[in-house]
Formats: structure tokens, C-alpha cells, sequence
């Protein structure tokens, strides 16, 4: 009886092969070590002058890049070595200073007609390739006194709305909102309407000097442990959105700790664009120009960004960056840049309210950043980390007409700066300022030393399985074999083509499914022993093995498959790449033993008696 093997299925091994050797070729193609230089902030420029004095401050040091990349916005400059590559970072961002970004990268080298095909390496993790860890600390202190300046500003609106008169609502420097009431009246009718409006949320107490009826507003207990809790998690999400806006695979985001973040970028293509993201604090405040015949108290004076001009605004805020739901760079009639702001109902809500009455005035958009210096205390001689907060306005316009959910920023310096200030404020203004305490990048020499400790124990077991098949099995273990390499080949083609990112755990997935291929060999192998020897013919043995092994190694593989999936899922870190690999493996390694091993044993022995050596 002479078995023939499907041509469809002949068609999809053959195709299966063709693309996993194409795809998984990059992987081929080491990466360059490289030193990653770009601005500091968006508003600066990297220069051809700035590119010379880093390769001059090389040649003093001994260290001579092999290539270097230019673009408008960052320059690359590859290396021989890592150590070399380590070296430079030192030597490059001490001649070019805190005004630019210095980052160690890998340069990928997949020739351009792979890349065309869609055709890269697949993703290294933290522990494989190196990459960018930063400890954040959230600025509790801060959130706390920016909600309470967002109270006052509702309060003082809805005393206006209401009719209530008071003549000031004040944060005092102890944390408490005073109000200025006229008299003792008046005081009780504003208790009774904040009390009703902010239910359990202040703890009240009424003062009565100079003549006048004060109401202090302190935080209730409780109150300021939420608001601390909403600063950490609101910048977690923040954070979490803003890594998805890069565009990085598997990064690490959580809380450690009361008020810290911890933040992962494995294998990332862009470093220095990372940190300068992840880094900003952006936020914005939207503000009327204040009249002439307004009170000093009530006002604010603000300096233009980048220019000496100086504008006076109000203190009560008419929305901030909190409230945005959507932003997107363009360009205005002049092909100046500008940014497309949606606030959300509450803030489009607001922005009418207070446009309604203000058409023809001036309304400002303030841009805030909080950001660090190193400075020498004078009496310790040591290096502080001083922290301080840049404001400043990006745009003065006036309302031409009564604003909404949407309206447009102009008066933005670069499509650079708008495209960042887009993405920042679609990923969501952080909650409180956030600080860099601790800034590590893991070099690739580690990663270096676990790829190859990795590829030694894919490489044992590879070769200990391969003698124990040809040992047991003889000329179907070497069919066995060539199967196993082909799913070594499909998988790690799979992996590159959906960019997974491959961790240690990762590659103990991969000996595991090394192992799992095998096993399904095995049984198909002992069937067809058990088959000859019930006196089938060898070819009807060959085809009543595969059949009756096949359901045997569905069951076991679904069952791993489904755990692998729970554990992709749920878990994080080194744990999802563990669960990937596995999974992308239990999926070749079906396809390999009931596909691949098929087709060469029906080839060559499905028409004939087997031989000695065959089985």
C-alpha cells in the first residue's frame, strides 16, 4: 500500500521552511554597540558643531568610532566593543555636558532588503541585551499642594456661582484653605454649601478676627493618604501610557514602595528618547489674562518661554492638562506647528463656563516642567540634587469665540516640541512632579555572557537529545532530528516576526520545547513499533501511528498550551517571557512532528518495507 502525503501539506512545510529561514535570518546579524546623542530637551537643537567636539573629546581619549549616523534629531555612533562602546559614553557626555542626552544603545545591522520584508531580530530582554532601569520618587508634598490650589479654585468658583460674598479664599502655607468671609451669616450659608459639595473630604474650622468671619478648610484624616495614593497611581498609568506611546516591547512599570516607580525598558530601540519622555513632567494650566482693575492678590506674573516678555494672568486656573482626553500635532494656515487639544466633559464643561463671559480677552496656556540640577553644597563640597519647577508661556490669544471640548495651541517652536507635547498629553498629565532617583542603564556585557550561557544550554540539550534519538530510534531519529532543528529555525522565525521578546527565562522555555518536540516523535515512533509488531504492513504502520499518536500528543500539548497561556496573561516579567517562548514552541513543535516528520518518513519510506536500520 503506497501512502502519499497531501500536496497542500507539502506546500505549507515547504512554504513554512522558506519563511522561517527568511524571517528568522536577522537574528544572524549581530547589533553594534553605540552611543545614542540627542538633546536633552525639545526645545534645544543637536548640531554639527556638537557632533565635532564629541568625536574631537574621542580621538583625545584613544577611541575612534567605526560609523556614525546622522539625522536632524540625534546622532549614533557605532563601536567595535562593548568596552569601547562604555568608555566613550564617559568621555562623550563629559565634553557635551547635561544639555544632551547620552545613551548606550545596540545599532541593528539586518541588511536594508531584510528589513524591506518586515524581516528583524527578535526583541532582547533586560537580562539578554541591557537596557534603561529608573527609579522614580512621586513629589507627595506636591500633590498634596496641588489639590488643595484646585479646591480653592472650585470653591472660589462656586461661591461666585452661588452668590455667596467672601473677599478671599487663600491657601495658607500649613496646608489649609482660608476663606474670608464678610460676616458670621454668610460664613454659616458658605459652610453649609461646601460642606454639601465636598462631603467628607475637609475637617472645618471657624476663626473670627480683625473684624471678620474666616473659614479654615483642613484636609479631613484619610483625605491626604488618598490623594497621595491617586498621585502614585495616576503617574503609574502615566508612565504605563507613555512607554506604550514609544512603543516598547515588555517594559517593566510598577510601584515600589509608599511613593516610588520603577520603570524597565528591555531591548529598546531609542534611549535617549525614552528618558527624555519618561523624564518630562509636562503639564499645562489654562488661565485668563488677568484686567487692569484686578486686585495684586488675585494675580500671577509669568515670563514667556525662551523671551523676556512677561504677562500678568489670574490665579484661578480654567482647566489644566489633567483634563485632556486628546492631542495631536499639526499645522496651522501659516505652516506653523500647533497641537489639536479634546478635553474631557468636566474640562470642556469649564472652558465654556468661563469663555462664555470672556470673549475678547486674552487667555493663556502655561507650560510647567519640574525638573532637576546638580549643585555642590558649599559646606559638604558633595553633589545635591536640587529640584525646581519651569513654567512659562507657550501661547497668549485671544478668545475670539466661546471655547469647548476643543480648540488648538499655537506659538510652539519646532514640530518637534509639538509632537512631544502631543504625546505627553495623550499619555496623560502626571499627577505630581516626578523626580529621577536612581538611573542605571545594564550594559550589554551582562546580556553578553547570558546569551551565551543560554546558547550553551540550548546547545547541550540539543545535541544530548539528537544521540539519545539516533540511539533509540536510528534512521527515524535522524528524521526526528532534522524536524527538531526545523522547529528551532520556525520558532525563533515566529518570535522575530512578532517582535517577542526573548529573556533568560525565555530560553529556558526554548530547551523545554526542545524537549516537548521530541516527545512527540517518541510516541508516534513507539506506535509504529506497536503497529508492525500487531503484523501491519510497514507503510499502513507508518499512516495508522501518525493517526492514532496524533490525538495522545493533542491532549498533552493543549494542556501545557493552556497553562502557558494563563501564565502570558497574568504574569509579568521574566515569568510572560517564560509563558510566551513556551507557547510560540508547543505551537511548532505540533506543527513540526505531525507536518514536518510526516512528510520525510511517507517520502522515504511509505512505499516500502522498512529497512533494519530505518526503525
Amino acid at each position: 500500500m503506497i501512502q502519499r502525503f497531501s500536496l497542500w501539506k507539502t506546500v505549507v512545510v515547504a512554504v513554512a521552511l522558506v519563511l522561517g529561514t527568511l524571517y528568522g535570518l536577522p537574528n544572524g546579524f549581530p547589533d553594534d554597540p553605540s552611543l545614542q546623542i540627542s538633546a536633552a530637551r525639545s526645545t534645544n537643537v543637536l548640531a554639527t558643531s556638537d557632533i565635532e567636539r564629541a568625536e574631537a573629546a574621542l580621538v583625545l581619549a584613544g577611541i575612534e568610532p567605526v560609523r556614525r549616523d546622522l539625522s536632524a534629531s540625534q546622532a549614533l555612533l557605532r563601536f567595535d566593543s562593548v568596552e569601547t562602546q562604555i568608555r566613550a559614553k564617559d568621555v562623550v557626555q563629559k565634553a557635551l555636558g547635561s544639555e544632551f542626552i547620552v545613551a548606550l544603545n545596540l545599532a541593528p545591522t539586518t541588511p536594508e532588503w531584510l528589513q524591506s520584508i518586515g524581516a528583524n531580530p527578535m526583541k532582547l530582554g533586560l537580562d539578554l541585551r541591557g537596557g534603561v532601569h529608573f527609579l522614580m520618587e512621586v513629589d507627595l508634598e506636591a500633590a498634596v499642594s496641588q489639590r488643595l490650589d484646585a479646591y480653592a479654585s472650585e470653591i472660589k468658583q462656586m461661591l461666585r456661582q452661588e452668590r455667596i460674598r467672601f473677599r478671599s479664599v487663600d491657601v495658607a502655607p500649613g496646608g489649609e484653605i482660608a476663606i474670608r468671609f464678610l460676616d458670621a451669616e454668610t460664613r454659616i450659608e458658605g459652610v453649609a454649601r461646601i460642606r454639601s459639595e465636598f462631603t467628607g473630604v475637609f475637617a472645618y474650622r471657624e476663626v473670627d478676627q480683625e473684624g471678620a468671619a474666616f473659614l479654615n478648610l483642613l484636609l479631613a484624616e484619610g483625605e491626604v493618604a488618598n490623594i497621595e495614593d491617586y498621585a502614585v497611581s495616576q503617574n503609574l498609568t502615566t508612565l504605563r501610557n507613555r512607554v506604550n506611546e514609544l512603543g516598547v516591547s515588555e517594559p517593566l512599570v510598577q510601584r515600589q514602595g509608599r511613593n516610588r516607580i520603577v520603570v524597565e525598558l528591555p531591548g529598546v530601540q531609542d534611549t535617549a528618547t525614552a528618558k527624555r519622555v519618561l523624564g518630562a513632567t509636562a503639564n499645562l494650566e489654562f488661565r485668563l489674562e488677568a484686567l487692569p482693575d484686578t486686585p495684586v492678590r488675585e494675580t500671577q506674573q509669568f515670563k514667556f518661554r525662551d523671551s523676556a516678555r512677561t504677562a500678568v494672568l489670574e490665579r484661578d486656573l480654567i482647566t489644566t492638562g489633567n483634563s485632556v482626553s486628546d492631542a495631536r500635532s499639526s499645522f496651522d494656515e501659516n505652516g506653523m506647528p500647533q497641537v489639536n487639544i479634546s478635553l474631557d466633559a468636566t474640562g470642556g464643561r469649564r472652558m465654556s463656563d468661563v469663555t462664555k463671559t470672556a470673549v475678547g480677552r486674552s487667555m493663556a496656556v502655561i507650560f510647567i516642567e519640574s525638573r532637576t540640577r546638580t549643585e555642590i553644597n558649599p559646606d559638604t563640597g558633595a553633589a545635591e540634587q536640587i529640584r525646581f519647577k519651569e513654567q512659562g508661556i507657550i501661547s497668549l490669544a485671544t478668545i475670539q469665540a466661546v471655547l469647548g471640548n476643543q480648540f488648538r495651541i499655537t506659538g510652539l517652536d519646532s514640530p518637534r516640541e509639538s509632537s512631544e507635547l502631543a504625546l505627553l498629553l495623550r499619555a496623560g498629565a502626571l499627577a505630581a512632579p516626578i523626580y529621577f532617583v536612581e538611573e542605571r542603564t545594564i550594559g550589554p556585557s551582562l546580556g553578553a555572557a547570558n546569551i551565551e550561557a543560554g546558547l550553551n544550554s540550548v546547545i547541550i540539550g540539543f545535541v544530548l537529545v539528537m544521540l539519545f534519538m539516533v540511539v533509540f530510534y536510528r534512521g527515524f531519529g535522524v528524521i526526528a532530528n532534522v524536524a527538531l532543528a526545523v522547529n528551532l529555525v520556525l520558532l525563533v522565525a515566529i518570535m522575530s516576526l512578532f517582535q517577542a521578546v526573548l529573556t533568560l527565562p525565555g530560553i529556558a522555555g526554548i530547551v523545554l520545547t526542545v524537549g516537548m518536540a521530541v516527545d512527540a516523535n517518541v510516541l508516534i515512533f513507539s506506535r509504529i513499533r506497536e503497529e508492525r509488531m500487531r503484523g501491519l504492513a510497514d507503510p499502513q504502520a507508518i499512516r495508522v501511528g501518525f493517526e492514532r499518536a496524533f490525538v495522545t500528543i493533542l491532549d498533552a500539548n493543549i494542556t501545557t498550551l493552556l497553562v502557558a497561556i494563563i501564565l502570558a496573561g497574568i504574569g509579568t516579567g521574566p515569568v510572560k517571557g517564560f509563558a510566551i517562548t513556551l507557547a510560540i514552541g508547543i505551537c511548532t513543535s505540533l506543527f513540526t512532528a505531525t507536518l514536518v516528520t510526516r512528510l520525510f518518513i511517507e517520502g522515504l519510506f511509505g512505499h516500502r518495507h522498512l529497512p533494519k536500520w530505518a526503525l
